[in-house]
């Protein structure tokens, strides 16, 4: 049967990518998704966004992705957010680009149309989450690309009969989940084990109709394929602190 395999943020690891995709070995059946974040931090972003565009069958908006499209609009750049992009591993996204303007707008395009989300029926791709008190016709690129407590703490699955599957929040920082772990909490699983983050360096790829785990180490010469039942950390909500807004982490990750 062909697989849906699903790729953590990939933040412009891209040598770390061409290993998990070796180590995956795609099908020309299967579907590989990606949740967003592939930009940032790392030193290729340039890269990692061809590749996607070449080779992935869906994408996600992420929040770093958001980032950069609001810091260019129209051709100009927009001086309130280019200071936060930066901060946030903009700058080696920059230089991935080697200078050409061309290819950076031809890639800007591509993103500008990513979507929010990704259906597939039984489960939905989203990047970081939902707000679980609105539907998904009110949602914002806000709540999908940014939201973490609000969204984890959450007592009650959002969908009955979908799982989402997201990134945007590295699993060690979930309280009792050691790096490299993915995590799930009510209807929803987490796939970002922190690539770029030196406590972790685990690059992630689930392959969900098989219950099997990929990851790679971007700082190790590591690779391990494990079972969903052994990767898994089952998270408690009630363990996630709530804070007044989940802007306050922002500029966390």
């Amino acid at each position: 049967m062909p697989r849906r395999i699903f790729i953590g943020d990939i933040h412009g690891h891209f040598d770390g990518l061409q290993r998990l995709w070796e180590a995956i070995a795609p099908e020309p059946d299967d579907k590989v998704y990606c949740v967003g974040d592939l930009i940032d931090r790392g030193p290729k972003s340039a890269d990692v966004v061809d590749f996607v565009r070449r080779n992935a069958a869906g994408c996600v908006r992420g929040n770093h992705e958001q980032l950069i499209l609001d810091t260019f609009v129209d051709g100009k750049i927009n001086p309130p957010t280019l200071q936060g992009w930066i901060f946030s591993g903009g700058q080696a996204t920059l230089t991935s680009y080697h200078g050409s303007a061309a290819t950076l707008e031809d890639h800007l395009d591509w993103l500008r149309q990513l979507p929010l989300y990704i259906d597939l029926g039984d489960l939905w791709l989203v990047h970081a989450g939902v707000n679980p008190m609105l539907p998904v016709a009110e949602q914002s690129s806000y709540e999908m690309c940014w939201i973490r407590e609000t969204f984890h703490s959450s007592l009650t699955p959002f969908f009955s009969d979908k799982l989402i599957i997201t990134g945007h929040t590295i699993t060690f920082t979930f309280p009792g989940v050691d790096p490299g772990q993915i995590v799930a909490g009510r209807g929803w699983l987490d796939i970002d084990t922190g690539v770029y983050h030196p406590r972790s360096g685990w690059l992630t790829a689930l392959d969900w109709d098989n219950q099997i785990v990929y990851q790679v180490n971007v700082f190790e010469p590591i690779e391990r394929v494990r079972s969903c039942a052994e990767a898994i950390t089952y998270l408690d909500p009630t363990m996630i602190k709530k804070r007044p807004r989940d802007m306050a982490t922002r500029a966390a990750f």
